[in-house]
């Protein structure tokens, strides 16, 4: 069977906090064709790297007295949530803090990398040239632009500095080995007039099947929970099939090893041995030391 790329999600997350330099780093060893950054603003417009601008789950921000007094209530995306939020730090304060595995419980030998900073969009640019350079192979860059609406509003624009970044580092052509997610259509179809880089539309099982042929027309990809595809029962979905029709080719999300996240009687093996085998063109994971290179 023809092996999909391996999109590194959040970097090998199922064994190294999530998007650490550790993370990163052991997804490249292990053979990821890329690695993904979810980018989030800090207050003074510098993209950096958190899977939410809510970071009490993944920083050390709770014992930073200094910070006690930022924990917020915000709405974002219409969800109340409260917190600390990363666009209250500047990015030097944000240096200052260590990242924290997410799942403790599930991953409780993660909650030993201790001492790994926040990283920035070019520090994990950084960390992917090398690799590069380290295994003799291109490592691509997945980055999700997450919740761009949210971030505007407040006065802090993600797009004009992620082109800005990929400008400065030649990545804005068509031939990047870039991957540019969002969920949010808009931006994807701004972005599709400022850079030719591939674009990823992201795609979630509760909003229902996409309209492949309207993605076609900004997107390269799309990307798809993994339930869009192969539902927990019941026959595989034609959705790749369409996607392919249209033009699209095809990311699931996301693949992990652990049992919480597989169905029942199912090992990691056999549940991507049925997405490879329907034809998906990559497979976000948390565990890209387990797909046979």
């Amino acid at each position: 069977m023809r092996r999909p790329l391996v999109i590194a999600h959040r970097g090998a997350s199922g064994e190294r906090p999530e998007h650490t330099r550790a993370a990163y780093d052991l997804a490249i060893d292990q053979g990821a064709d890329f690695i993904e950054p979810d980018l989030v603003v800090s207050r003074d417009g510098v993209l950096v790297v958190r899977h939410e601008n809510q970071i009490s789950a993944t920083t050390d921000v709770a014992d930073h007295p200094a910070f006690a007094g930022r924990r917020t209530v915000r709405t974002v995306d219409g969800v109340e949530v409260g917190g600390w939020f990363v666009e209250d730090f500047t990015l030097a304060e944000l240096k200052t803090l260590r990242a924290r595995e997410r799942l403790p419980g599930l991953r409780p030998a993660n909650a030993a990398f201790t001492d790994e900073p926040i990283l920035t969009f070019d520090e994990v640019l950084d960390i992917a040239h090398a690799g590069s350079a380290r295994t003799g192979r291109v490592i691509g860059v997945a980055p999700e632009l997450k919740h761009p609406s949210h971030f505007a509003a407040l006065g802090l624009p993600m797009e004009p500095a992620f082109v800005a970044a990929l400008r400065a580092r030649g990545l804005a052509g068509a031939d990047a080995p870039l991957l540019v997610q969002c969920f949010e259509a808009a931006t994807l179809q701004r972005l599709r007039d400022r850079i030719d880089a591939p674009l990823l539309q992201l795609a979630a099982a509760a909003a229902g099947p996409p309209d492949l042929a309207r993605v076609a027309t900004w997107a390269d990809w799309i990307g798809v929970e993994a339930g869009l595809v192969q539902p927990a029962s019941g026959a595989p979905t034609s959705l790749i099939a369409d996607a392919h029709a249209a033009g699209l080719k095809v990311a699931v999300w996301t693949l992990r090893a652990e049992a919480a996240f597989l169905p029942p009687g199912v090992a990691f093996a056999d549940h991507l041995a049925r997405f490879i085998a329907l034809g998906v063109d990559a497979v976000f994971t948390d565990h890209p030391g387990l797909v046979p290179l």
